[in-house]
């Protein structure tokens, strides 16, 4: 057995992510105990400060989606316990989860992310949402990409190819979120970029493309095994898988994050990749792009997750 002592393995939570947060957590949990981890797992109700005060874990590994599980707030919870964790702290979580300051802040980095504009619901009701959304056609031009500002797993995103598809695309997207991010679409190669740090700094693994069966990477083609097709590593050039590990790490250090992070990218047709957003508790499911990255490394998805656990019980 593993000398980590007992490990907390958060799942679940209320977010429209629960499922998915709860099929990480069994993941993870059966990784760790092949590991040779004492692992239990618990959700985010109200019996569990009580029970991590009456028998407190020796380290936590979150595989909470969207809301409090990356937003920082279950992360400020475990500090108040003083329970180590997994992950970035909780002042990186509440920028990195929130789309338009990420963007801002890796943009004054240097990397390059599609021109965008972020709106809050009562905007289009105050200055009337006919008049606004006519003009954000007029400034990014089309195709548009609408997804909530903050939130994961493509929940109300879509893409709007006409100005006629953009009234719904944003009804759909308010229903997860009060402000809407409307990016530029940027056509290309869909790639994800695990970054892990084991205490000797961040390192990129392979880059995992997206070819969704239908052209466009819901939540369905992300969960539903078969429906999308992946690559790890992604068929890109030297130079293409360079900068989008390079942009990861970056993306990594801008935003403070630590221990393990997620870059969604798209690379352009002249192979310039774009940075679109963060994912500061990647999914760890068996359609996860995370765990295919582990795999195409040569990495063993438990042993580097014993690896993270080690490096917060040593801040611990």
């Amino acid at each position: 057995m593993s000398d980590l002592g007992h490990v907390l393995i958060l799942a679940g939570g209320l977010s429209y992510e629960r499922e998915v947060s709860i099929r990480s957590g069994r993941r993870v949990a059966e990784a760790l105990r092949a590991a040779g981890v004492d692992v239990e797992t618990r959700d985010t109700d109200a019996t569990l400060v009580p029970a991590v005060l009456a028998d407190p874990p020796d380290a936590a590994f979150v595989t909470l989606h969207g809301g409090a599980g990356e937003d920082g707030a279950i992360r400020s919870v475990l500090e108040l316990l003083g329970v180590p964790y997994v992950g970035a702290t909780p002042d990186a979580c509440h920028v990195a989860f929130d789309k338009p300051t990420a963007k801002a802040v890796v943009g004054s980095w240097g990397l390059h992310t599609p021109d965008s504009v972020a709106l809050p619901k009562e905007t289009f009701h105050d200055l009337g949402a006919s008049a606004v959304l006519a003009r954000i056609v007029d400034r990014l031009g089309l195709p548009l990409f609408v997804k909530p500002s903050r939130g994961g797993s493509a929940l109300g995103a879509s893409i709007v190819r006409s100005a006629e598809e953009l009234p719904a695309a944003m009804v759909g997207c308010f229903a997860y979120g009060d402000t809407a991010l409307i990016e530029k679409y940027v056509q290309g190669v869909e790639v994800a970029v695990s970054v892990v740090d084991l205490g000797d700094g961040p390192v990129a693994l392979p880059p995992v493309e997206i070819v969704p069966d239908g052209g466009v990477y819901d939540y369905s083609a992300r969960y539903t095994a078969g429906h999308t097709e992946f690559f790890a590593p992604a068929r890109l050039t030297e130079e293409e898988t360079e900068a989008c590990a390079a942009m990861a790490v970056t993306a990594h250090t801008a935003l403070g994050l630590r221990d393990i992070s997620r870059t969604d990218l798209i690379v352009d047709v002249s192979g310039r990749p774009y940075f679109l957003e963060v994912n500061v508790a990647p999914g760890m499911t068996e359609t996860s792009l995370l765990p295919m990255a582990a795999e195409a490394a040569g990495r063993d998805l438990g042993i580097l997750c014993r690896g993270l656990l080690e490096i917060a019980t040593q801040r611990g």
